[in-house]
């Protein structure tokens, strides 16, 4: 079964296609659908497409079809579950402090202070990742980087119930689906086409939802000022 996952194809318009990576990117687009309905069991299925994913975009390294290493793609399925973890904590955490069997987190505007961190740190995890996978000779570094960056940035605004979170992943899917079209990597690159309209739903549907926890007085208080 192993082997199979790892090896196995199907050939679209000439180009062959490695079923993990359809298979990695409907567990990411699930994880999608379950993050805007704020539900606990979002993370997990995280973790298994972010796993299964790592292994395709290290593709010199797992001889995939396209044979490229994108090290940001890869690097930040690691850095995903990294995250998830604590995101699943504290969702978790949240939704057994209230009754149990509501939305795990009640969307907010990040803070000023807040903002500021986010802004500071995407432009420095961008250049300073962009300097390490250019000496890695990773295919495509600058938008490698931000795409890196952007997505762990979007992943840890999630866990914290920033509602900006959506606008980074908007951010992010920009890039990414030109990168990985030029790469190679179709199923990706088509699944942030996807992406991208659950992202844009996505926000709307937290915007909406943060507006009526407003209007029936569940705010959620950010904790200090820093994240």
């Amino acid at each position: 079964m192993i082997h199979w996952l790892f090896d196995a194809q199907l050939t679209i318009a000439g180009h062959p296609i490695l079923w993990r990576e359809i298979i990695g990117n409907l567990f990411g687009l699930a994880s999608a659908v379950g993050g805007l309905r704020r539900m606990v069991w979002a993370w997990p299925v995280g973790v298994v497409g972010n796993a299964l994913l790592f292994t395709v975009f290290l593709g010199g390294v797992f001889d995939t079809p396209q044979a490229k290493d994108l090290y940001g793609q890869a690097g930040r399925q690691v850095f995903f579950i990294v995250i998830a973890v604590y995101g699943w904590t504290r969702w978790r955490s949240a939704q057994r402090a209230g009754d149990g069997s509501g939305p795990a987190v009640i969307p907010r505007w990040a803070t000023s202070a807040e903002r500021r961190w986010l802004v500071t740190a995407a432009v420095v995890g961008t250049l300073v990742f962009a300097a390490i996978f250019s000496a890695l000779g990773s295919w495509g570094p600058w938008a490698d980087a931000w795409i890196f960056t952007g997505s762990l940035l979007a992943t840890y605004g999630m866990a914290r119930g920033w509602t900006e979170f959506w606008l980074i992943w908007l951010a992010v899917d920009a890039v990414g689906v030109p990168l990985l079209l030029r790469a190679g990597y179709y199923p990706s690159a088509f699944l942030y086409l996807v992406y991208g309209g659950v992202v844009g739903y996505g926000f709307t549907v937290w915007l909406r939802a943060q507006r009526v926890d407003d209007a029936t007085g569940l705010v959620a208080a950010p904790v200090g000022s820093a994240p």
